[in-house]
């Protein structure tokens, strides 16, 4: 008698543990890669966590990415921070989020010795040059990523058009146009509009669907993720005390308007209240470090920015840079480079610490709410908004980049800088324009367009034509 014979579906053996040491050197695969911004380095993490290790699937990935695109700060630093927490409690979170910051941490505080102490000389000032140009071709490539996949619907288009409108022309402070497209979205969503719900953070990595069920962590809630009071209380008063007695320290021995005080207030303000993403920060950054504080001009913010995007690590990291120029500008009794080394290294600190306050104290309650439909709606506005702040910043670097001046324009409410035509560096817009068809013309990637542009800067100097 003949049997037939009935395939069955494959198993899918799920990984075995890991241990911190093993995952230790995952992160740091993972932070010496991360170039080229959130949205690249996003797609590192879910390269190796979700596609190659299979540390986590994809639904959780993204219910981690959505609750930090939602937070203040640098949503790659801390989807790593969530990632490495779910996997080995706060140990491992604090690991994934150090390692995630330590090289960029070391190559911006080197190119901001170099910058000080070689950045007037002929070819140096050149590359930069060059870079800028490049930065600019980035930022605009993150208008367009984002904005593709945030403004699916008509409301979110109004909502960035509208956001934009509000920052360029009537200067209405980033945090409040975020905060309140956050309950826009948060509202319709709770009424049971769809209006906000096709949009959301940067993407996953288009293939086949990685089931949370055949992870690592699987789909299992872990037990760290169910805090007593006591135990979320303790976390709250430790990683405040971490973040702001050193501050409150500066302002109480040095006075509140010392450099190193007013670096540390100012910091700590900005990890609080910006929402959006790295781009969204640096809009918020530039107007006041450039505008209010006088830290550094409109050209060394673009500096900075290159030197971001050049280096491995968050693109947030340019804090570090600008926290560097104030402080060394105003040194006091202290040696200019040791005041830089110092106000960087304050400035990184008051920004990434809280990062680890919000995944810490943040993370055991969003581990049970994932498919939340009111969260998602805040998610998407927020991206939402954040493509007319990161286009208003694209905006901003244009004009100071190609224009040699502005003049400021006023009109009752409405004030914004306005472009002098005849500025205008003839030399600047060639490079741009090229940056610009590499990016979307030749889909060249970050790396080789600063690269090109930087080399192409240096050559315009040896040809001399430009300073």
């Amino acid at each position: 008698m003949s049997t037939i014979a009935v395939d069955t579906p494959a198993t899918v053996l799920r990984p075995q543990p890991v241990t911190l040491g093993q995952a230790f050197w995952v992160w740091l695969r993972i932070a010496m890669l991360s170039f080229g911004g959130p949205a690249g380095q996003i797609a590192v993490m879910h390269r190796i966590l979700v596609e190659e290790k299979r540390w986590i699937g994809e639904h959780r990935f993204l219910h981690a990415l959505n609750y930090c695109m939602l937070l203040p700060g640098p949503e790659a630093q801390q989807l790593a921070t969530y990632i490495g927490w779910l996997m080995h409690r706060t140990r491992g979170g604090i690991v994934a989020g150090v390692l995630f910051v330590l090289p960029g941490m070391i190559s911006i505080m080197a190119l901001s010795w170099i910058y000080v102490l070689y950045g007037r000389v002929g070819i140096v000032s050149a590359l930069f040059f060059g870079l800028k140009a490049a930065v600019l071709a980035v930022v605009l490539q993150a208008v367009v990523r984002i904005g593709g996949r945030a403004l699916k619907t008509t409301a979110s288009r109004l909502l960035a058009a509208s956001a934009f409108i509000l920052i360029f022309f009537l200067s209405v402070p980033f945090p409040i146009i975020v905060l309140a497209a956050g309950l826009v979205g948060w509202w319709a969503s709770r009424a049971g509009s769809s209006a906000f719900q096709d949009g959301g953070g940067h993407g996953a990595a288009k293939g086949a669907i990685v089931a949370d069920a055949d992870t690592l962590l699987g789909e299992e809630l872990p037990a760290h993720a169910r805090p007593g009071w006591r135990e979320t209380l303790r976390t709250a008063v430790l990683w405040l005390a971490l973040w702001l007695l050193p501050v409150l320290a500066l302002v109480v021995a040095l006075g509140p308007d010392n450099v190193f005080s007013r670096i540390g207030t100012f910091f700590s303000t900005m990890a609080a209240v910006t929402f959006g993403g790295a781009y969204a920060v640096l809009a918020y950054v530039a107007q006041q470090a450039v505008e209010n504080y006088g830290w550094l001009s409109p050209s060394e913010m673009l500096d900075g920015l290159g030197m971001a995007e050049t280096t491995p690590g968050p693109l947030i990291m340019v804090l570090q840079f600008v926290g560097f120029l104030g402080a060394y500008r105003d040194a006091g009794g202290l040696d200019p480079l040791w005041a830089g080394t110092l106000g960087g290294l304050l400035a990184t600190w008051v920004t990434f610490t809280p990062c680890f306050l919000w995944i810490f104290l943040g993370a055991p309650f969003i581990e049970r709410l994932r498919g939340n439909a009111a969260v998602s709606g805040a998610l998407s506005a927020i991206t939402a908004a954040v493509v007319g702040v990161v286009l208003n910043l694209a905006v901003w670097f244009a004009l100071h980049t190609l224009f040699r001046a502005t003049v400021p324009v006023a009109a009752g409410p409405i004030r914004f800088d306005a472009p002098v035509p005849a500025s205008i560096d003839p030399w600047a817009l060639a490079l741009a324009v090229a940056a610009v068809a590499a990016v979307f013309g030749l889909r060249a990637g970050v790396i080789t367009t600063l690269l090109a542009t930087s080399a192409a800067g240096i050559a315009l100097h040896l040809l001399g034509l430009i300073g």
